[in-house]
Order: structure tokens, then C-alpha cells, then sequence
């Protein structure tokens, strides 16, 4: 599969930077730039791109606004920071913006693109470890239910069991092997998980489970 990727940073030199790296990459179509956060607004409505890379700090509309309103208009595209900052609580922030996930500007070209092959990968080894990381991180922090989020009653048992899974950083064939099911069933229960919680990936699931108490298998915390 080919993505079709837009980057917004306000630093020409990290554009080129970027789309020289891109273009020698298999599986990656340059679609466009733009220099700030209302511009890549613009531009993801007129180009639709598979991928936005998302610079976290730019002036006028950063960022994680323009997360905000893109993945609100084209929830279908996928966004990743851009950032050269390693604290979790961005990586929050930046989840509960919509993001996909984060990459770290400093990284080696090598592993930057094999970090982004990894988040676009709902299933692998890296999407599972920011889902792991961020289940401490938040699990430490305590943190309550939003009261925005949508309300795990909506969920049937079968899916707090594979949402209690996922959120403890298990692979699709793993919560297959635990439940005795396929790996397509697996992929259907996650996509009406998704679609029931009004939520877009793996990462953005954990942070759910762990606010609402289901990270024990097939309970909330409201019934112990």
C-alpha cells in the first residue's frame, strides 16, 4: 500500500528534509506541504492525503489545533507529530487530538521511517508499545473518564474482553489465541469497537480502557 503524505511544519528546510526522505521510500507518495497549522488545514481538504505529518510548534495555529480540525472534517486521514520533545504527556495530548501517534525529529532516517511504517501498522510491535506506554502513563496518572467519551455500557462483553486486550498490548493473533477465535473476528470486534467509541486507532483504545476502569479482563472498575 502506497501512502499519499502531507507535511506541515514552518521550517522549509525540514519540508525538504522530509520529502527527500520520503521520495526514496517505497510506499510513500508526496502529496504536498504547507507552513503552518491553518494552512495544512487547507491543504488536507484539497489534496485528501492518507498521512499528515504534523509539526507539534508552529506559529499562529500549532499543531495539535490543527489535529484537532483536520481529523474533525476528514476523520479518515491519518495524523503523526512531529516533534522534537520525548515527554508522554505530549504523546497524550497529542492522542487525544486525533493523532496517530509521534515521531521524534532527532531519530536516525533509518528508524524514522521504520517508526512510521510502525504506527501506520494498527497491529505492530511499535503501535502496541506507544499503546503500552501510554497504559502506564495514564494508569499512574489516574485518570478519570471524560465526559466526552462515549460509555463503555455501549460495549458488549466479547468487546471489553478484546478492548481489555488490547489495551494491555496484545497482538491480534495473541487475543485470537487467548479467546479462541480468528484474527478476523478480531479485526471485526476492534473495528466495531472503534466505530461504537467514536475513536480512530489501538493507542487511542488504551487511553480509553484505562480511563474507564477496563483494563482487567472483562470488568470496569464500577464492578469490583
Amino acid at each position: 500500500m502506497s501512502y499519499r503524505v502531507l507535511v506541515a511544519d514552518d521550517h522549509p528546510l525540514s519540508r525538504r528534509a522530509i520529502r527527500q526522505l520520503l521520495e526514496g521510500e517505497p510506499g510513500f507518495e508526496w502529496a504536498g506541504e504547507a507552513g503552518g497549522g491553518e494552512e495544512a488545514v487547507e491543504a488536507a481538504g484539497r489534496l485528501l492525503p492518507d498521512l499528515v505529518l504534523m509539526d507539534l510548534q508552529m506559529p499562529g495555529m500549532n499543531g495539535l489545533e490543527a489535529t484537532k480540525r483536520i481529523k474533525a472534517l476528514y476523520p479518515q486521514i491519518r495524523v503523526v507529530m512531529l516533534t522534537v520533545s520525548d515527554d508522554v504527556a505530549d504523546l497524550f495530548t497529542a492522542v487525544r487530538c486525533g493523532a496517530q501517534g509521534y515521531l521524534l525529529k532527532n531519530m536516525d532516517p533509518d528508524e524514522w521511517i521504520a517508526y512510521l511504517r510502525g504506527l501506520l501498522d494498527e497491529d505492530s510491535e511499535v503501535s502496541r508499545g506507544l499503546a503500552d506506554r501510554l497504559f502506564h502513563s495514564f494508569r499512574s496518572a489516574q485518570q478519570q473518564p471524560l465526559q466526552e467519551d462515549p460509555a463503555a455500557s455501549v460495549l458488549s462483553a466479547r468487546e471489553c474482553e478484546i478492548l481489555s486486550c488490547v489495551a494491555s498490548g496484545q497482538s491480534n493473533r495473541q487475543i485470537a489465541e487467548r479467546l479462541v477465535i480468528s484474527e478476523h473476528t478480531v479485526k471485526n470486534h476492534i473495528k466495531n469497537i472503534l466505530a461504537k467509541l467514536a475513536l480512530d486507532n489501538r493507542v487511542q483504545l488504551t487511553a480509553y480502557a484505562v480511563r474507564h476502569g477496563l483494563t482487567q479482563f472483562g470488568h470496569s472498575s464500577e464492578d469490583k
